[in-house]
């Protein structure tokens, strides 16, 4: 059995998730790897370096702090969530990340990229945490029309989302048999065609085939619910929705809807701590 975790993203949606892994954590029901997008990733990379709470702790401490992120750094930088402030001097300097205690992990973790040159999913492990790993973090994390393009090395790349957003059948090839997948929206959602588009076209001009991507996300996504739904159906996975849907939105820096948010997630993964249980052993 090889038990993986495959964690959606939502930006402050993923609150909802931290209140889950962090029970799980806690608990000692640790996937033998994690795969994440988007916010999925920027939190998850806390579960390989075993640290519940913190993703909790540093956005009710920063989620209003215009260095963190607000207009100001739109403006000002190109990224809603300031990517020097976001990615490198919060975890480097004022919560630290324990790079450590994640490079001496087994516990595989991958995330998801977009290339905006091909419109495809680009999957990328990270075995430690360094500078341009914290890119890799950022670049999963950055949505389009709210963040610059990241380049690292010759790939140009944005959210994971656009292009896959739920990777369970990523997980399932590379032999993870039991999966948990955690999604920030509840039950019966389905996604409908973006009204963005075509500010995206008129952006992203130079980019078609990332176009593309954005156009024909809908589709992409419910199909994916629709295979998450009948793995579900025939006990090979184990899926968490927030039931009744989150109150929060992508972005919010109100503390006390961040708390509530982790808190539900928190309480949804403690009355099915029994059956996690029972799933994963």
């Amino acid at each position: 059995m090889k038990r993986g975790l495959i964690l959606e993203g939502g930006a402050m949606r993923g609150m909802y998730t931290c209140g889950i892994t962090d029970v799980m954590m806690e608990a000692g029901l640790l996937p033998d790897g994690v795969v994440g997008v988007s916010a999925g990733a920027a939190f998850g990379c806390n579960i390989k370096s075993g640290q519940p709470g913190r993703a909790l702790r540093y956005n009710l401490r920063f989620a209003g702090d215009r260095r963190y992120a607000g207009l100001w750094s739109l403006l000002t930088t190109g990224n809603y969530y300031n990517a020097r402030f976001c990615y490198h001097i919060v975890p480097t300097q004022l919560d630290l990340f324990d790079t450590e205690a994640f490079a001496a992990s087994p516990m595989e973790f991958h995330l998801v990229c977009t290339d905006v040159d091909t419109g495809q999913a680009v999957y990328h492990q990270c075995h430690h945490i360094d500078s341009e790993e914290l890119e890799w973090i950022r670049a999963s994390s950055s949505l389009p029309l709210a963040a610059r393009i990241v380049t690292i090395g010759r790939q140009r790349l944005l959210d994971g989302g656009l292009a896959d957003s739920i990777p369970l059948r990523y997980f399932e090839q590379r032999g993870y048999d039991r999966n948990v997948v955690i999604l920030t929206r509840p039950p019966g959602y389905r996604k409908q065609p973006t009204g963005i588009l075509p500010l995206v076209r008129m952006l992203y001009r130079r980019h078609p085939r990332l176009v593309e991507t954005v156009a024909r996300r809908h589709e992409m996504y419910n199909a994916q619910l629709d295979h998450v739904a009948s793995e579900e159906a025939v006990g090979r996975v184990l899926v968490f929705r927030p039931d009744p849907p989150l109150e929060i939105g992508h972005i919010c820096s109100d503390p006390d809807v961040l708390q509530r948010t982790y808190d539900q997630g928190r309480r949804q993964a403690q009355q099915r701590l029994d059956q996690l249980k029972a799933f994963w052993t």
